[in-house]
């Protein structure tokens, strides 16, 4: 990779479902913190920066990464995904490059799959490349829709607003985008918040590049374990399972 790379790892969450006072991405598997075992995963990606997005606790945070070239910006009111990313826009206003966005409770993420998506990007000189994955059951993600068998993304849609046909699509959102930087922060000045829970959602950005006429691409993990998020206490159990059928 040539181009300058960053990431943006959303970890501003408290994890209400995960029954407990620490910050969601400070849970433990098998002894080690979620978002060590993504920055451990992710430490073969050449990253010039890495700027993690914290709220809530966040100075436990900052505490259990202290030994780790990680950047801190802080998101004190919890709006979005969209607002996160947009949080960061200061510490990178002179950044030009490309900047993977990734979730920080979602642990199982590879760096050769992160190598692939920037690939796919580069291939398609794409505004924005989405991480997919198949699941058996995709009720409650969010639908890609492709342009026939391509690699080009045409629209991510949200389970709540999709129709019977959108539904019995299997390829989701992971949540992992990489951007062109200044498409990204051109983007996320546009999004709105109109919808149930007024937040400021990432996926939004796709609609707005498209409407840009920018090309939008997508390319599906391998492994769609990589695009499961720890989001709840018996999810987190089931990841402590998962880790130890792979160590057999």
């Amino acid at each position: 990779m040539n181009q300058k790379i960053a990431a943006i790892i959303l970890a501003a969450g408290k994890g209400k479902r995960m029954k407990s006072d620490l910050p969601k991405v400070l849970h433990k598997i098998n002894g080690v913190s979620i978002i060590r075992l993504l920055l451990n995963n992710l430490s073969a990606v050449p990253f010039d920066r890495i700027i993690m997005v914290i709220g809530y606790k966040g100075d436990l945070v900052i505490e259990e990464l202290s030994d780790s070239d990680v950047e801190f910006v802080w998101q004190k009111e919890q709006l979005g995904t969209g607002h996160a990313v947009l949080i960061a826009e200061d510490i990178l206003k002179n950044f030009d490059g490309t900047i993977l966005v990734a979730a920080g409770d979602a642990p199982f993420l590879k760096a050769a799959t992160v190598k692939d998506l920037f690939e796919i990007h580069n291939r398609n000189k794409a505004s924005a490349t989405c991480l997919s994955a198949v699941f058996d059951d995709p009720a409650g993600y969010g639908r890609i829709v492709r342009k026939d068998n391509s690699d080009i993304l045409l629209d991510i849609v949200e389970h709540k607003d999709a129709d019977e046909e959108i539904r019995k699509i299997a390829e989701i959102n992971s949540g992992t985008f990489c951007f062109n930087s200044r498409d990204l922060f051109g983007a996320l000045h546009e999004i709105g918040n109109d919808n149930v829970q007024k937040e400021y959602y990432l996926t939004d950005t796709i609609r707005i590049l498209r409407g840009w006429n920018k090309t939008c691409a997508v390319w599906k993990a391998a492994d769609p374990t990589e695009a499961i998020g720890v989001n709840s206490a018996n999810q987190l159990k089931e990841a402590e399972r998962a880790i130890r059928q792979k160590k057999k």
